[in-house]
């Protein structure tokens, strides 16, 4: 039975599901679910990351995190930290870069997270010529605080789901995912008559608004590690830098927009960042947080100019794919 079909006959029976509900399931599920059954990233799979794009993109993050390691004052130790690290490309990038200091290489213990067994197996792959080799855990409580930590997660907090509210003309509702009378999923709302802590911005009525419990968690439980360790994170996602509503939900497969519903499991679901969320959640565990930057602005600062401009000088045949 496809998870489209488990889906809708547990609805049937049980009511509808939270849109964060059905989005875990569509990941997650372990007969079905997205990221447990297949490691579709690339030009080959369902959606590319920017590590894909251009080796300047990990390169880059190697270098910031050499030079965090300095400024850390060069601990012998460091445990260098990547959680959903996709086809393991950025970490071979930010490693190869990373040559360049071999001082640091020698202190790095790589610490990859990934619960999905095909991705880790992907990544093990990509590292296999690296000067490291990885350690995997499938949590960032597992990651050991007696060394400091320098952690990366690109596009980790847009596959953290949330649940959606929507503020109609006799209050707020929150929409969940209910099956029709022939067994196709839909979308509909529920209206909520309490326990709902309501936005401290203007929503006007017909607009969403998203909250990530799960985001909110991430942000808690890696301040808590990085207060306990020592070290910095950086977090790389497609999102937003203020509270404000929108519906953000979106399915791909293949490189297309598809709709979320229509083949559960077999599609990748997103939702973008929620970044105020996650800044307050990791202020109050305790972390400092020095707020967000535009991508490109970030890549400018690490010089992403002059290290086109070193490819280009060696590839000249390849300029027009490295300037784009």
């Amino acid at each position: 039975m496809s998870l489209k079909d488990r889906l809708a006959r547990e609805i049937a029976l049980t009511g509808p599901m939270t849109v964060a509900d059905y989005m875990t399931r569509c990941l997650h599920d372990p007969q079905g679910g997205y990221y447990a059954t297949r490691p579709a990233i690339g030009a080959g799979g369902d959606f590319i990351t920017a590590p894909m794009i251009s080796q300047m993109f990990g390169e880059l993050i190697g270098l910031w995190a050499i030079e965090l390691w300095n400024r850390l004052g060069a601990p012998e130790r460091v445990r260098l930290v990547e959680v959903g690290p996709g086809d393991g490309t950025l970490m071979a990038d930010a490693l190869r870069a990373a040559r360049l200091a071999p001082d640091f290489l020698q202190a790095v213990d790589l610490i990859l997270i990934e619960p999905s067994a095909p991705l880790r197996a992907a990544q093990a792959r990509a590292l296999a010529d690296s000067d490291i080799h990885p350690r995997w855990v499938s949590a960032l409580d597992k990651v050991e605080t007696d060394a400091p930590v320098i952690l990366i997660a690109n596009e980790v907090l847009d596959c953290l789901p949330a649940r959606q509210f929507v503020k109609t003309e006799d209050g707020w509702a929150e929409r969940h995912v209910g099956v029709t009378d022939d067994g196709a999923l839909q979308f509909g709302l529920v209206k909520i008559t309490g326990g709902f802590k309501r936005p401290e911005f203007d929503v006007e009525p017909g607009q969403t608004v998203e909250i990530s419990d799960q985001q909110a968690a991430f942000g808690r439980d890696l301040a808590t590690l990085i207060k306990a360790a020592s070290g910095a994170a950086l977090l790389i996602d497609y999102g937003r830098a203020k509270a404000e509503p929108g519906d953000t939900l979106q399915a791909l497969k293949r490189h297309q927009k598809v709709d979320p519903l229509a083949d559960p499991g077999e599609a990748d679901l997103t939702q973008w960042a929620d970044f105020p969320t996650v800044q307050e959640a990791a202020v109050h565990a305790g972390a400092g947080v020095t707020g967000c930057l535009g991508q490109g602005e970030f890549l400018h600062l690490l010089g992403i100019e002059a290290r086109a401009d070193r490819l280009k000088s060696g590839r000249p045949d390849a300029a027009p794919v490295i300037d784009r």
